[in-house]
């Protein structure tokens, strides 16, 4: 019999099953894994690798999974509830456009949002022209001489800028003034981080409080404030000079196409968020915030910076500068836990400030400046004159309280919401989206509460503006060639792609970097975060209009409580590191409500991530170092000591569970049962949670706190650097501790908020939410499980060519590996950076250098990666070892060699005059696949000291 052409195979499922789609490899290719390692099953596997005291026995708590199309069906059917107003709430969050071509080929683009942080410079040129592009930005709108590449949200950054104060100022002074009329979400962070650093936050106005008498160490401003009101800080900011001190100021980048910028003012700082460039309100973020500084602050700066340095050929070259200021060096003794950035928004909003070019930003900023008049006139024509006479973009309304129920029922009968946050007034703020109709729509409400007419045409105004003449903007900005030049979008879409080609990302090869992660981000998980009900809420509207998207969240936080054997969860941090801060500051209160003021020790593994120690310093905690054993195991006898010796002042433990070297250690329960015996909680490290999902759960082996990488484990793509989240989940002790925000009220016992938005980076929520909702618990415990093979295969192929550092009580590593370059320096004079560029020449991205062990490379394959995609990338590294051992026998000159001169550009191997011993072929197509597919690094080996003597962070102008 003829079977129909829309029948399906027996062994085909209609539903497209995603776990195979996700998973790297194929039962067969599966066995074939199994049958190199000698084992008989994938369960044989995590029995031997997976302590047996720990392990779960049957699957999670989870649904089945869905097909991708029922997955997408059901998320749809969740943000259905939502209701996208037209939104004049304003308070640091409006709406935007997103150019199309930026959308399709950026935000769209696995090319730009799979890469992986520009730790290897010479693959990560693209992206890191890109964020010189918008460190150039931004410091060309603040007047500022430095900026960094992007920091979490403007919130976050006012934080880092209160700490930058205190470090520069170097005083005995513990008061930062802050100006009452800052956002309230700034406000907010600001004081949950300086209760924990001792720090006095004074909020108030500035401008009558007595500063010669208060000697803060800094000052916060916003400039425009808040609620609309633009005014002349000049004198202000030299009251505070004189007082002694630094002054920040929170600032809008679109403001300042037409305002005077901080610099010009005097201020010292400047601080904001670059959402209205191009990124959608996405309920919260994620977003690009900025800090800008003078050049005397540029070793204080937090997060990354950008630098122009040169290559091995003196070609012009970028890389991250300062390197040695990155926090996970620095430790214990670091003044911030922030280690990334919001690269992918960053390179947005860069790309949307070219595209528009200086006068594309001026008219767009103008429009909204003169629709803000023309309300502003409308309004007092009606009978409501504005409380501000100066502004931007907002118009702050007194009201009675009668008239404002009124407005605000018709406002929302109307679809439109305003800022109603203060009981005595209303307050509007346009955006580059509102239009002509938009006003009218608005005014006519005013009208009708009042019972009028209104018609539009009747105030037959002059355009204009209500910024005072004395504060606009004369000083030019933008005026390099990269915003001048593209506007057409055929030259910008030449742009984007030709920075694209010169970024080695997912596409292109496995990024097997321990500890980091770097799996599949599925394109149907992609698909939602475009969907205009998750890209359009603002994150202040009401719950009611985001019903959908908090009925998805509140899903995810019960899968990802299951996941992690807890009983809540807050998704509000937008970092792992914030996930970090945040558990431990929960931790800080529970004792705090406990009266045990005194337990403030953090017992931390030598081992142990390097924002771990920093988190512990933010959250106001004294770290003491555990030691590890010749295993890398966390040294029991050294742990049971120091908890005896502070176990009336003990906090918690921050432990990594598999290890960081790579390990299931034995003794994890008796560690937990240790510390808590000693009085203390248990912070559980979930950098690496990719090994334990459906195998084992923090909260069952006796963690009480742990947070979880989204960009991590559960799929949301590392976009170069960020964005990324970092969720908490807490046992039920410690929930009444969560973080709160105001606006989105909790109890008394919460911690204050720790991210400017209630639910963080809600926007990328929905891209975990896919990937749990197609795995499944059986897809997510296969997963796991594909990912220890994976590793262990790769360590077993390698262990011929590298020896393999720590494995477990079994013979076997977790989901990652450490190989040892270490006796290659004194046998070849090579070094571990030698090996990570020549890596380059193969076309792969090296794995994770000299972490935690100096000298070595820790690779973590993930479960995405196919059998052929691991045996290329081994086959790579023997072969580097063959190269290696060309040096030890004579066969090549030890400094004239394939490893010291990599990586090779395609104009180094063009060039007419050659002057290696080696062949050019071997240095550019080192195996048949190099020969098939070449992937050129777009410069020579960078030297980095060059760009550190002499720092340059931004785009020289045209005619410099």
């Amino acid at each position: 019999m003829t079977r129909s052409p829309f029948e399906q195979p027996e062994n085909y499922s209609i539903s497209c099953d995603f776990p195979a789609r996700h998973l790297g490899s194929s039962d067969s290719g599966i066995q074939h894994l199994l049958g190199a390692l000698d084992l008989a099953s994938l369960d044989a596997l995590s029995d031997a690798a997976v302590p047996a005291g720990i392990r779960l026995s049957g699957l999670l708590n989870l649904p089945s999974a869905a097909s991708e199309q029922e997955a997408l069906a059901e998320l749809r059917d969740h943000v259905s509830k939502n209701r996208v107003m037209r939104s004049f709430i304003g308070l640091g969050y409006a709406p935007s456009i997103l150019p199309a071509p930026i959308l399709r080929n950026v935000l769209e683009n696995p090319g730009w949002y799979t890469q992986y942080t520009p730790y290897q410079a010479e693959i990560a040129q693209g992206r890191l022209e890109a964020l010189l592009n918008f460190q150039t930005m931004v410091s060309e709108l603040t007047g500022l001489a430095l900026a960094n590449a992007s920091l979490l949200d403007e919130a976050t950054a006012a934080a880092e800028a209160m700490t930058m104060c205190r470090l520069a100022q170097n005083a005995a002074s513990a008061r930062f003034l802050v100006d009452n009329d800052c956002l309230p979400q700034t406000i907010a962070v600001v004081r949950t981080r300086a209760q924990a650093i001792g720090i006095e936050v004074i909020v108030a106005d500035p401008e009558t409080a007595d500063l010669a008498a208060l000697r803060p160490f800094g000052v916060l401003l916003q400039y425009p404030k808040a609620d609309g009101t633009i005014v002349d800080p000049s004198r202000l900011i030299a009251r505070a000079h004189e007082a002694g001190a630094v002054v920040v100021m929170a600032t809008c980048p679109l403001a300042l196409c037409l305002l005077k910028s901080p610099g010009a003012l005097g201020a010292d700082i400047a601080i904001g968020s670059t959402q209205r460039f191009g990124l959608p309100m996405a309920f919260g973020g994620p977003h690009s915030a900025f800090l800008a500084s003078k050049e005397d602050y540029k070793r204080l700066m937090p997060g990354r910076i950008v630098g122009v340095s040169k290559d091995s050929a003196g070609n012009l070259a970028y890389r991250l500068a300062l390197q040695t200021r990155e926090q996970h060096i620095r430790r214990e003794r670091a003044t911030t836990n922030i280690c990334t950035a919001q690269v992918l928004l960053a390179v947005i909003s860069s790309f949307y400030a070219i595209y528009h070019g200086p006068d594309g930003l001026v008219a767009i900023a103008t429009r909204v400046a003169k629709l803000t008049h023309l309300l502003s006139t409308g309004l007092a024509h009606l009978g409501y004159p504005p409380a501000n006479s100066t502004s931007f973009d907002t118009i702050r309304v007194c009201i009675s309280s009668d008239q404002r129920i009124c407005v605000l029922e018709e406002l929302e009968r109307c679809g439109m919401e305003v800022a109603s946050h203060r009981p005595e007034s209303l307050a509007i703020t346009l955006s580059e989206v509102t239009t002509l109709e938009d006003i009218r729509a608005l005014l006519e409400v005013f009208s009708t509460v009042k019972g009028q007419t209104f018609d539009l045409g009747t105030l037959s105004i002059e355009p204009s503006v209500l910024i005072p003449d004395s504060l606009r903007r004369v000083e030019p900005f933008l005026t390099q060639e990269v915003f001048q030049r593209y506007h057409s979008e055929h030259e910008l879409l030449r742009y984007m792609r030709r920075l694209e080609s010169r970024d080695l990302s997912l596409t292109t090869s496995m990024i097997p970097l321990g500890s980091c992660t770097m799996k599949l981000n599925a394109t149907s998980e992609m698909l939602p975060i475009s969907w205009p009900e998750i890209a359009n809420l603002h994150p202040f509207t009401a719950r009611k209009n985001a019903a959908g998207t908090l009925e998805m969240v509140k899903e995810l936080e019960r899968w990802l409580a299951e996941i992690a054997g807890m009983n809540a969860v807050s998704v509000q941090p937008n970092s792992g590191a914030q996930g970090e801060y945040a558990g431990l500051m929960v931790i800080r209160a529970y004792f705090e409500s406990r009266g045990a003021l005194n337990r403030n020790v953090c017992l931390i593994p030598l081992s142990a991530h390097g924002t771990n120690p920093a988190s512990a310093v933010l959250s106001g905690m004294r770290v003491v170092v555990v030691a590890c054993d010749a295993q890398g195991n966390v040294d029991l006898a050294d742990l049971k000591a120091k908890a005896a010796k502070h176990a009336n002042e003990l906090a918690a433990v921050m432990v990594t569970y598999p290890s960081t070297h790579g390990v299931f250690e034995e003794q994890i329960r008796e560690i937990c049962e240790v510390v808590h015996a000693a009085g203390g909680q248990v912070y559980l490290d979930g950098a690496n949670m990719n090994a334990q999902v459906g195998l084992c759960r923090p909260g069952d082996y006796g963690a009480d706190v742990c947070h979880i990488n989204l960009h991590k484990t559960f799929s949301i793509p590392h976009g170069g650097g960020g964005p990324g989240v970092g969720p908490i989940a807490v046992k039920s002790h410690l929930a009444p501790y969560l973080p709160s925000h105001p606006f989105a009220p909790g109890t008394a016992s919460q911690i204050g908020p720790i991210a400017a938005a209630p639910w963080g980076s809600a926007g990328v929520l929905p891209i975990s939410w896919m990937y749990i909702r197609m795995m499944g618990a059986a897809g997510l415990r296969k997963a796991t499980q594909l990912a220890l093979l994976n590793a262990n295969y790769m360590a077993a192929r390698l262990s011929t060519a590298y020896p393999v550092l720590y494995r477990g009580k079994s013979g076997y590593c977790a989901h990652e590996f450490i190989i040892d370059a270490r006796g290659l320096k004194k046998s070849a004079g090579i070094e571990v950076d030698d090996i990570a560029k020549r890596l380059m020449d193969y076309g792969f991205h090296a794995p994770t250098m000299s972490f935690p062990v100096p000298g070595t490379l820790m690779i973590e394959p993930t479960e995405s990666e196919s059998l052929t995609e691991l045996d290329r990338f081994c086959d790579a590294l023997i072969q580097i070892r063959a190269e290696i051992r060309e040096i030890e026998v004579g066969r090549a000159d030890p400094t004239d060699n394939v490893l010291k001169h990599a990586p090779h550009t395609a104009m180094a191997v063009t060039q007419s005059n050659w002057p290696h011993a080696y062949p050019r072929e071997l240095a550019a197509y080192p195996d048949p696949h190099t020969r098939a597919s070449k992937f050129w690094p777009a410069v020579g080996r960078i030297d980095n000291a060059a760009g550190d003597r002499c720092l340059v962070c931004t785009w020289s102008p045209i005619n410099a």
